[in-house]
């Protein structure tokens, strides 16, 4: 089942953010996530907050169906335009993920996002994204996207290889995401996604080429590959305690992504985040990059996780609970913090290391500047940009990021 919520500070029912909070965001550029929290069946691996129809029987009533779960999502948009006041900002980026939201009707999406846009306005070049999984989508659906204001569509792929997508517990066939670009592509998406896990047990190098050699051929602008990683309370990692898979291995992870990045950047893709390549800056997901940088983005639905002007919240998880509150007029909020300069110091470093721009070396203290220049001779960071006054990653360095970053920040 999913992980649980942090701790936190009350949010008050009403929503209301401290003034500082609201300070200067119009210099800030904003973003919305919309959770959709069904799927169809759940994946071995998956640690998401989500649930299947059998997880949700007798656990919300009406509440939790899907059948209504647009107009209860609308509500906390509403709420968000309550909160947020008078800010002007128009809405960068929308992001709608899951959970499979393409379980819902298209229309349905649709109708959440101009509920954003209604409230709040786009900009004129928003970035509109949707998660799609290629069994729960066709040419008509995906033209009704297109049509409703859609403009990016990201497809879960995982693997090429079905013995892959079995131990993944996935359902699609291979073949089928390869097929959604295209069908995307028809639909008029300029910006297509294709979602990879790699270090799956069983999975063999000649699995992974095999992979990224079927993505290259279905011609999308983005790629995420990310390593597997076995959360506790899932399926897979059960599996894996009975002996019944081998445990994955931080070494088959290592040699996994130098492949990815060899096979990818001799296409075209360059990466801008660890686990991300583009083949154009245009083809980036700004989204994330909102996450990256620390901007402001509001998440609705359950277990969403939303951050203003240095405060996160986050909403109560069991759509049950989320849609009930929102019923009786309350914010969903579980919980909130405040973060401190510091804390916010320590999350830029941690979140821009990733990044193809690194992070300014004027962000570290002494023992982090000291470990940077471990880290430089160490072949980890990038010479000229070091000489410029910024931290950047090299192909080692990314290997190797989550332990350089924990030395950066002192």
């Amino acid at each position: 089942m999913p992980s649980a919520l942090p701790d936190g500070e009350p949010v008050p029912d009403d929503g209301a953010l401290p003034a500082s909070a609201l300070a200067g965001a119009a210099d800030r550029p904003l973003g919305f996530y919309l959770h959709v929290p069904y799927c169809a069946t759940r994946c071995g691996y998956c640690d998401f907050n989500t649930y299947t129809a059998t997880e949700l029987r007798g656990t919300g009533g009406v509440l939790a169906s899907r059948d209504n779960y647009a107009e209860t999502l609308v509500d906390e948009v509403r709420l968000a335009r309550k909160v947020l006041g008078d800010d002007p900002r128009p809405v960068r980026t929308v992001f709608v993920g899951g959970g499979t939201p393409t379980l819902l009707d298209a229309g349905d999406l649709v109708r959440m996002l101009a509920a954003v846009r209604d409230e709040f306005g786009l900009a004129e070049d928003a970035e509109v994204t949707t998660e799609a999984n290629p069994e729960s989508v066709d040419p008509a659906y995906l033209e009704a996207l297109r049509e409703g204001g859609f403009n990016r569509i990201s497809f879960g792929m995982q693997s090429a290889r079905q013995h892959v997508l079995k131990v993944l517990d996935r359902t699609h066939t291979p073949g089928r995401p390869e097929a959604c670009v295209a069908e995307a592509r028809a639909a008029g998406f300029e910006h297509v996604n294709l979602d990879l896990i790699y270090g799956t047990p069983g999975e063999s190098d000649d699995d992974w080429r095999a992979s990224l050699d079927a993505v290259l051929g279905a011609g999308p602008d983005h790629v995420s590959a990310y390593a597997l990683i076995v959360e506790e309370g899932t399926q897979l990692a059960r599996r894996i305690r009975r002996g019944e898979v081998p445990m994955t291995d931080d070494d088959v992870h290592a040699d996994r992504y130098l492949i990815a990045d060899e096979v990818l950047s001799g296409a075209g893709f360059e990466w801008y985040e660890v686990s991300n390549w583009a083949t154009s800056s245009a083809g980036r997901c700004l989204h994330n990059e909102l996450y990256w940088r620390g901007a402001d983005w509001w998440g609705a639905g359950p277990g969403a996780h939303s951050h203003v002007g240095g405060v996160r919240w986050w909403n109560v998880k069991h759509p049950g609970a989320y849609a009930g509150a929102l019923a009786a007029g309350r914010s969903p909020g579980a919980g909130r913090e405040v973060l401190s300069e510091e804390d916010r110091r320590v999350e830029r470093i941690l979140l821009e290391l990733r990044l193809r721009e690194g992070v300014p070396l004027s962000l570290l203290r002494e023992e982090g500047l000291a470990a940077s220049r471990r880290a430089l001779s160490d072949g980890l960071l990038e010479e000229g940009p070091y000489e410029s006054g910024r931290a950047v990653l090299t192909l080692r360095g990314r290997l190797l990021a989550d332990g350089v970053v924990r030395d950066l920040v002192d």
